[in-house]
């Protein structure tokens, strides 16, 4: 099918950053001719319908702008994607076949991290897939059957390994269609299939007081100990303690608990506050000890995935001050944490230096202690972080000492340039080995710091980030994620299997929230579709994920701070029995998936998602969980009582939706099929 005569191809070099490599070669030209009456060329569709996770799609380009290259071969026509990708074609059952090389673009070809899978789906069934595509590899032809079909679906996953230089072509696509029709194939806009109201129920606040969040936290005894009782409810509010160990302290006026903590132990602590219309009262436990941090996942903010490398001390100042105005705080969100590019050098005897965006460190911590929220910071074990600043190789115990003498609370630790230092070692104690430095420096300066390993999953660190030696609160399983169902769901779908290794101060860490104004240093409102954020934000509860915000504190919209304030969602994620949902069942073709976990109070927590491009009827049944006798049922979005049900609970779950309902023993009654209506809020997307 393939005409090639020889032709020379100079490509052009680019130094801005994502630039293509620069490189010349000799390429042979595709010339495959298609008959109008038969086939027509994807290209000549509306591509700009197609997603993916970075880039524009580009008609007979690649992602980068440049003729479509494949080891060598320039393709005249296609569609240049990025992983992770989707697109949706409508043929009206008039077509006959699909065809299509697929591959790695050139401009990419020398890339170590470039791999692509290349996925066929007909009428919302796999066909077709390619091998993991890389980087020089050459083009792999996909062809599929598409006789009667209504849709076409084409998607590029990240084959597992992130999306950095996924750059993917579907080169000489065509569309054949039936002998004598004359429909012409659309693709499907996407963005209205997915932006429908997200199925949620807001709740009113009527001012009474209310604690939330974790009902358990650690510390080391004779080391600085920092408590904002969560609370919601109309000021002015007294609080009160009863049982308070020695040591602590409680202001009465603003629920915030200081001091330090005098004797290990287990401590059962009273907690009140009312307010003129209401009291309402906790029991808080205090576990004193060695690496008793973390003992629920962490919750707060970050600050990369708004504002990356542009961070500001004011940002900061700003997070925090919205995390207590927004009363955020009153949910359990504590930590304000520091990305990369804050850092300045080193002084004359070797210790680290904040630059000028970050004036007076300590200051700044102060001010956020003040507010009763912690802080955090970020550095590499190598010698330099991701973003080219000076990391703490050779220096971890005077750097852990200068956060602790600052005030810090929370230490993101980025492997990084670290890879030139294990110089190609992939074992077990060569991963281990740099997150155990900074382990013991922790261990030996003066202040609690809950300790996040961000290596990416290499090693399987899930297995050994709890050693001991190692000592990780949390350590994040995958690639960076992105705003964009591809990438939420391609993470989340590897985080099954996990949950064995997550608990109590050890948390398996599927990266930070992709929720409300985000873009990495160009804001824009999250790419997510409202019920993606919910199948967002209700499955990093499920899996026990650290729950750090990412978006502009400043910028709050009514779904995000909806979402984000769910206390029936958070109890989930803060449950203190600490045990991760397992994944119960995935059904073939995306039909649908059961996840469930126990919880403290003997309840179990059952999430229905459905990854479908279209409203499906979920089943979980009390077998399949594990449960006997009739259960009653509670909608945590709807925040809905169910009559009990005998045997199971059935949903219509919206397409890239999910249900997330609470499971307790009750008496036998009739069985029912939920299909609830709901008033749903809409974030409108610009």
């Amino acid at each position: 099918m393939i005409n090639k005569s020889l032709a020379l191809t100079i490509l052009s070099c680019a130094s801005a950053a994502f630039a293509l490599p620069c490189f010349a070669q000799t390429s042979v030209s595709s010339t495959r001719v298609t008959s109008p009456s038969t086939a027509i060329w994807v290209d000549s569709l509306d591509v700009t319908r197609f997603e993916q996770d970075y880039g524009s799609p580009q008609a007979n380009k690649s992602n980068g702008g440049r003729p479509i290259t494949i080891d060598g071969v320039v393709y005249q026509h296609g569609v240049g994607t990025h992983s992770n990708g989707k697109a949706q074609i409508d043929l009206g059952g008039e077509a006959a076949r699909f065809m299509s090389y697929v591959g790695i673009d050139d401009e990419r070809k020398t890339s170590t991290k470039a791999s692509v899978q290349f996925i066929i789906k007909v009428d919302g069934v796999q066909k077709a897939e390619s091998d993991t595509m890389r980087g020089g590899m050459p083009a792999e032809e996909l062809s599929v059957d598409l006789t009667g079909a209504k849709t076409l679906e084409l998607d590029v996953t990240d084959a597992g390994d992130g999306i950095v230089d996924d750059h993917a072509d579907w080169a000489d696509a065509e569309i054949t269609m039936a002998a004598g029709q004359t429909y012409q194939p659309t693709t499907v806009d996407l963005e209205a299939v997915f932006n429908t109201p997200a199925r949620i129920n807001p709740l009113d606040d009527i001012g009474a007081p209310a604690i939330h969040g974790a009902t358990i936290v650690g510390t080391t005894p004779g080391r600085p100990f920092l408590f904002l009782i969560p609370t919601t409810g109309d000021a002015p509010m007294a609080f009160s303690s009863k049982h308070l160990p020695s040591g602590l302290v409680l202001d009465k006026n603003t629920g915030i608990i200081t001091g330090s903590l005098k004797k290990a132990g287990t401590y059962k602590v009273n907690i009140a506050v009312k307010n003129t219309i209401w009291n309402a009262s906790e029991v808080l436990t205090i576990v004193g000890g060695q690496h008793k941090l973390a003992l629920t996942p962490p919750m707060g903010w970050n600050s990369w995935n708004v504002f990356a490398g542009n961070v500001t001390e004011q940002n900061v100042k700003d997070a925090a001050q919205v995390m207590i105005d927004q009363k955020l705080a009153g949910h359990g969100y504590e930590y304000v944490n520091i990305d990369d590019t804050w850092e300045a050098g080193r002084d004359k005897d070797g210790n680290i230096l904040a630059n000028s965006k970050f004036p007076d460190m300590k200051a700044l911590a102060d001010s956020v202690h003040a507010k009763g929220l912690h802080i955090g910071l970020y550095s590499s074990p190598g010698p330099t972080t991701c973003a080219g600043y000076t990391a703490s190789y050779q220096h971890e115990q005077q750097d852990a000492n200068t956060y602790a003498e600052w005030g810090f609370d929370y230490l993101k630790y980025d492997w990084c340039s670290y890879g030139q230092i294990a110089n190609g070692d992939n074992s077990i104690p060569a991963f281990q080995k740099p997150y155990q430095v900074m382990r013991t420096a922790l261990d030996n300066s003066s202040r609690d710091i809950v300790y996040s390993l961000c290596q990416y999953g290499m090693g399987d660190v899930w297995k050994w980030g709890a050693d001991p030696t190692v000592g990780g609160n949390c350590w994040r399983t995958t690639g960076d994620i992105r705003d964009t169902w591809g990438s939420m769901y391609g993470i989340l779908e590897q985080q099954a299997g996990h949950e064995v290794y997550g608990g109590p101060g050890h948390w398996n860490d599927p990266d930070m929230l992709v929720l409300g104004s985000v873009g990495w240093g160009s804001e824009h409102p999250t790419h997510l579709h409202p019920n993606e954020q919910l199948v967002h934000f209700s499955m990093w509860c499920m899996l026990s994920a650290p729950l750090l915000i990412g978006c502009d504190m400043t910028h709050l919209d009514d779904l995000t701070r909806e979402i984000l304030t769910n206390d029936e969602v958070i109890a989930i994620d803060q449950d203190p029995l600490g045990k991760p949902a397992s994944q119960i069942q995935k059904l073939p073709d995306n039909g649908g998936e059961i996840w469930a976990r126990p919880l403290a109070d003997g309840s179990t927590a059952v999430a229905l998602l459905n990854p479908a491009d279209h409203i499906q009827t979920l089943t979980a049944t009390w077998n399949q969980l594990g449960l006997k006798g009739t259960q009653d049922v509670r909608d945590l979005w709807l925040h809905m009582d169910y009559d009990a049900q005998p045997t199971n609970f059935a949903a219509d779950v919206p397409a890239h939706g999910i249900v997330l309902i609470k499971v307790t023993g009750s008496k036998p009654q009739k069985a029912a099929h939920i299909s609830s209506p709901y008033s749903g809020i809409v974030m409108n997307h610009t």
